[in-house]
């Protein structure tokens, strides 16, 4: 038996002998060309069966070539377990290890070690500088970049998300290797095409937080493959990261504030109680605000509970304790992390800290980020701007003034600040939480 295949906007053509579609894997009946079919993803695995039967294969997919680079990182014995487990795996899978772990370091390795042109997924604009910096100072070869504004291809190639899910079926074929940074976005219905389209054989998941709350990792383990490592931050604090605290402030509100909550809480819970909603998920949330559309009382409701959460997010007494903990870390990095762009503005506003938001410009956010690094700034305030995907080496202390119940928020701020210090000092988390509020019930699900 002889099979041909081919690369063509996304999928890889299968052409053979009548019966060929009948004894292959993945394959489907293609009438339209009168030949099989399999997704870009499905080449790797497909010609890996066709060399267990042995047969004639004339391939013309592979349009990447052969990379010579080597990068001078040393790894450490976990990334180098990460690393080996990842090959052990067919070279694909998932690795999930902490902020701060080296997950840079690790696919730098792994792009020196497959020797094919490669494609680098990122989510964010800062990550895609971040990246090329590192790929032009660690590879003598060609670094392209889609996204930014540029969109040139080259021996690695580091591209936004939305680039690459823009450009995957026209360049699926040039790629021998693809690393998603932080491969959960990957999760996400419209960025699953940049798997499905791409043909490159070899690939390699980063994460600090694979599980998703919609279960959307599960498709990952088909597009990208299992996860082969993981660690968490507990197995690496105290010697490969820093040691920490953390510390839960549980603070009292106004009895101006309580009763505003106590009254915007129990127009909600009534309203709950009346009807089928238990609010025990997201979906539920999300039922909710369906109908709010057109339902008088639930649209009530839904204000209510959006009154509730801005004031214990916003308490007065988490103003006065933030102050506290200012005071107290004066010769620190301290990040803030809040719940909205809005307090992000009234706590910059309060204590003459910088701010970075979504409205900050590109630009204007580099530099606030070179003076914190720099110590210029000793403190930066935002909302979830920083909560993956930007280098803050030096930042010791992280505050959540607000946030919502996700696992995976608590552990990317708790990241921020867990890169080793040069002297040896822990790490301090401090979680704000109102007391005897639903905040305490939110914060208690992110831990």
């Amino acid at each position: 038996m002889t099979v041909t295949l081919g690369y063509a906007d996304g999928t890889v053509r299968v052409d053979g002998d009548a019966d060929v579609y009948g004894r292959l894997p993945y394959v489907e009946r293609d009438d339209r060309t009168d030949s099989g079919r399999v997704p870009g993803y499905r080449y790797g695995p497909l010609r890996a069966h066709l060399r267990t039967l042995g047969t004639t294969v004339e391939d013309s997919v592979p349009r990447w070539e052969r990379l010579a680079v080597a990068t001078t990182y040393e790894l450490r014995d976990y990334q180098r377990a990460a690393l080996d487990a990842w090959r052990e795996n067919d070279r694909r899978g998932v690795v999930e290890l902490p902020t701060g772990a080296g997950k840079t370091v690790l696919a730098l390795k792994a792009i020196e070690a497959v020797g094919e042109t490669t494609l680098v997924v990122v989510p964010t604009i800062d990550l895609l500088t971040q990246w090329r910096e590192e790929l032009a100072s660690e590879f003598d070869c060609e670094i392209g970049q889609l996204g930014g504004g540029e969109q040139t291809v080259g021996d690695v190639t580091v591209s936004t998300y939305d680039s690459a899910y823009l450009r995957a079926d026209e360049l699926g074929d040039h790629f021998g290797f693809v690393v998603f940074d932080e491969v959960h976005h990957l999760g996400g219905e419209g960025y699953r095409d940049v798997a499905r389209l791409l043909a490159a054989p070899a690939r390699l998941g980063l994460t600090a937080t694979f599980e998703r709350p919609d279960g959307a990792h599960e498709v990952l383990t088909d597009l990208v493959g299992d996860v082969v490592y993981r660690l968490d931050v507990d197995d690496l604090a105290g010697e490969h990261l820093a040691a920490y605290d953390v510390r839960r402030l549980e603070v009292p509100l106004t009895p101006e504030e309580r009763e505003r909550y106590e009254d915007a809480q129990g127009t909600f819970t009534d309203y709950l109680q009346q009807s089928s909603i238990t609010f025990t998920s997201g979906s539920d949330y999300q039922e909710l605000v369906k109908r709010s559309g057109n339902d008088p009382r639930a649209r009530e409701a839904l204000l209510a509970k959006q009154r509730a959460r801005t004031i214990v997010q916003e308490s007065d007494a988490k103003v006065a304790e933030l102050a506290s903990i200012l005071g107290r870390h004066r010769g620190d990095r301290v990040i803030v992390f809040t719940a909205s762009t809005d307090l992000v503005y009234r706590l910059s506003e309060r204590f003459l800290i910088p701010p970075i938001t979504h409205e900050t410009g590109a630009s204007e956010r580099r530099e606030i980020l070179r003076k914190f690094r720099a110590g210029t700034y000793s403190r930066v305030v935002t909302a979830n701007v920083l909560d993956e995907g930007v280098d803050v080496p030096d930042a010791n202390v992280a505050v959540v003034f607000a946030g919502s119940g996700s696992e995976r928020e608590f552990t990317q701020r708790l990241g921020r600040v867990l890169r080793p210090k040069d002297d040896g000092s822990r790490a301090t988390l401090y979680e704000l939480v109102s007391a005897d509020t639903a905040e305490e019930r939110v914060a208690d699900r992110r831990r």
